[in-house]
């Protein structure tokens, strides 16, 4: 006898897809979150040097790195909850919400002096708080009105713009400063580069909530339900997922702090040399994610195949910086495992991208969150680790990824995409969409 239930699912409306445009408005919400935290960052001792009174140096650099931590706990704690309530509530309108609450957050701080210290946390925790609420739900809008074929390539789209936002953060500061010297040069008064920052980064944020809110698709949440996916295969599937990102977020966050110590072993490397090494991250993670869009690897190769690639990369990255004797040794240290997580961190976003839409906002969710919990304990495990045993802690933190490798090997059920139309031999003969 056929299930009534069943047949109900079936005739459930399929998610429309999106078209260029929306896809742009929810890149660009990604690109002005990262942005905004690339921008922001430096102007913390600004906001607190004139609140300070004795020791006014060290207590700054105590409540930047409280600060910074707030923030990631701010994105810790929402993540998963802003995600979990996207599959009930709708993204759409969670999304909009995260945008309200980033921008609600930034204007008070273009009076600092009036907040004061604790209304610089809560509006810093704050603001990580409804930043996660765009994080996990950009990719779970993307990834339930995205057919499967072209799924890969918008992705690493997405990687590509958070990459982008981090890069052209500092930048914004500049380009305020500039704007600050141009505005006292006709006008009688000057203006604090500060402010100017607080308001663009404001204003870029009220941009995209206009821009989402008349180009997001309306779906009812009910009309994306499904259940075509056993619900304990896909919470294994997700959790083993977690693990992962949060694993490579550890080894990343260890490998980027490291650089900065290798300052301390190395007297001949200098801070400029360490900040091309960190643009040189960036830039091979920007490459690496603009080969996954041209190529659509991901449609092409097994996820599992593709991370273990990563891996391997990675872990010999991380080999020639635990042994290098010379810079240039260094450099393409960095370059491997740069190139390595590079592959491994838009490909965990994929599969994740198969869980079953009515657990997509909580899978991502997930995701987000375990990638504040590798970033946090990677930074601490690493400072510890550079006092104990130096150089060799890159040695060390690749351990963490021959164990995950091994799981690939042994687990190849844990990172597969299930519940998925297969492609018929037609449509895999036909060129890609873009």
């Amino acid at each position: 006898m056929t299930n009534p239930g069943r047949l109900e699912r079936q005739r459930l409306p399929a998610a429309p897809r999106l078209g260029a445009w929306q896809l742009a408005w929810l890149a660009a919400a990604v690109f002005v979150v990262s942005a905004g935290y690339g921008a922001l960052m430096p102007l913390l001792p600004a906001w607190l040097a004139p609140l300070m009174t004795d020791d006014g140096q060290a207590e700054v650099a105590r409540h930047v790195g409280l600060l910074s931590g707030l923030y990631a706990a701010g994105v810790l704690v929402g993540a998963p909850l802003w995600g979990l309530v996207s599959d009930r509530w709708g993204r759409g309108r969670i999304l909009m919400i995260g945008l309200v609450g980033y921008v609600a957050s930034l204007l008070p701080l273009l009076r600092a002096d009036w907040v004061g210290i604790a209304g610089i946390y809560a509006l810093r925790g704050a603001t990580g708080f409804f930043v996660a609420a765009v994080v996990p739900v950009v990719p779970a809008l993307v990834a339930e009105h995205t057919p499967q074929s072209q799924r890969a390539r918008r992705f690493a789209w997405l990687g590509a713009m958070s990459l982008l936002g981090f890069l052209f953060g500092p930048g914004l500061n500049a380009a305020a400063a500039q704007m600050a010297g141009a505005l006292a040069g006709v006008g009688d008064g000057t203006l604090d580069p500060t402010d100017l920052v607080i308001v663009m980064s404001a204003a870029l944020g009220a941009l995209m909530m206009l821009g989402l809110a008349a180009t997001l698709p309306r779906v009812p949440p009910a009309a994306l339900e499904d259940d075509s996916q056993p619900a304990s295969a896909d919470r294994r599937r997700a959790m083993a997922l977690w693990g992962l990102n949060g694993v490579v977020m550890f080894v990343l966050s260890g490998f980027e702090l490291g650089i900065v110590l290798q300052g301390q072993q190395h007297p001949t490397l200098s801070s400029r040399e360490i900040s091309l090494m960190f643009a040189e991250c960036s830039l091979v993670m920007l490459g690496v994610n603009a080969l996954l869009f041209f190529t659509g690897l991901l449609e092409r190769a097994a996820g599992r195949g593709v991370m273990a690639a990563g891996l391997v990369l990675a872990i010999a990255g991380l080999a020639m910086l635990a042994q290098h004797r010379s810079d240039a040794w260094m450099y393409i240290g960095v370059s491997f495992t740069a190139a390595g997580t590079g592959l491994v961190l838009p490909t965990i976003s994929y599969l994740a991208a198969g869980a079953s839409r009515r657990r997509l906002g909580a899978t991502m969710g997930g995701l987000a969150a375990a990638a504040g919990v590798g970033q946090t304990l990677g930074s601490a495990a690493t400072g510890w680790l550079f006092g104990a045993v130096a150089q060799l802690s890159f040695a060390w933190l690749a351990l963490p990824l021959l164990a995950t490798l091994g799981s690939l090997i042994v687990r190849p059920a844990w990172w597969a995409i299930e519940g998925q139309p297969s492609r018929s031999p037609r449509a895999s003969s036909e060129p890609l969409p873009k």
